[in-house]
């Protein structure tokens, strides 16, 4: 693994966060296999009150992550855990975030489009991100001053340490882009009007716009590899959904950044909602 701050010789030091990244890998590989054994089975389907799905894998998953990552010093906040209140969390200066299953809706339909995230978060700002995909055995993860990777072909049997040395840096170098060709990265589950209304700007301004459409977090990782340039998120999410994401897309070189105000999304705040964002 080749770090993407080598060179900065006058660089001032940051802090390390391989320790906390290795515990993360571990655990994201984990909870990808426990996904996998429901996802083979005939599994019941429950339905929360926000009308989203809720699987034993999203369970799973969540028990496995929390069980490791209990054994650091941070607290967690993750979507199947117990609601915690703000006035319990405002002082959190560094905690785990967690969407032990992003995409359920397309676990569900069996697609493959979802994986696990799990984010550092510090002073309301990821810092470091893991997000697995179990189906196509795919790693994606990144810290400030390690660098963004990704692994393919690999699941929890692997040894964390050879997985971080044969990862590879991403963006990547991809051949074959057209010239005037602009490539939008859409949601599978949940289209907007405005997303359609910002795609037909883009129509007007490049010779042509190819649209990809991938579920869960997975479409955040397309940019952060440099599949696509831009990914218009002008639909609810919640904070577990991009924290993962938005880590790797920055150590990568990409933005997140509020539609509305042009400023980087931030955590833990009262609402755990986040506004529309764009990633570029």
């Amino acid at each position: 693994m080749e770090s993407r701050d080598e060179g900065c010789t006058f660089a001032a030091p940051m802090k390390s966060y391989k320790s906390e990244l290795k515990t993360a890998i571990q655990a994201a590989l984990s909870a990808g296999n426990e996904i996998l054994d429901v996802y083979s089975t005939e599994f019941m389907v429950d339905i929360k009150e926000d009308q989203s799905p809720l699987t034993d894998a999203d369970m799973r998953s969540h028990k496995t992550i929390v069980s490791a990552l209990s054994e650091t010093e941070y607290p967690i906040l993750s979507e199947e855990g117990a609601e915690l209140e703000y006035s319990e969390r405002k002082s959190w200066t560094t905690f785990w975030l967690v969407d032990p299953l992003d995409g359920t809706k397309e676990f569900v339909k069996r697609n493959g489009d979802f994986t696990v995230n799990i984010a550092l978060v510090e002073e309301n700002l990821p810092v470091m991100g893991v997000i697995y995909v179990p189906v196509h055995k795919e790693l994606y993860f990144a810290a400030q001053g390690i660098g963004a990777f990704k692994k393919q072909d690999c699941d929890f049997r692997d040894i964390v340490e050879d997985i971080l040395d044969e990862s590879e840096l991403i963006p990547m170098d991809l051949e074959g882009i057209e010239e005037g060709v602009i490539r939008v990265v859409a949601s599978r589950s949940h289209p907007s009007r405005e997303t359609q209304e910002l795609i037909q700007e883009l129509e007007q301004e490049y010779d042509k716009v190819e649209v990809v459409s991938r579920g869960s977090s997975l479409k955040m990782c397309l940019i952060a590899e440099g599949s696509a340039e831009v990914y218009p998120r002008l639909a609810p999410t919640m904070e577990w959904d991009t924290a993962a994401g938005q880590a790797i897309c920055e150590v990568a070189g990409f933005q997140v950044l509020e539609h509305k105000t042009g400023l980087p999304l931030t955590y833990n705040k009262e609402n755990l909602r986040n506004p529309w964002f764009i990633v570029s």
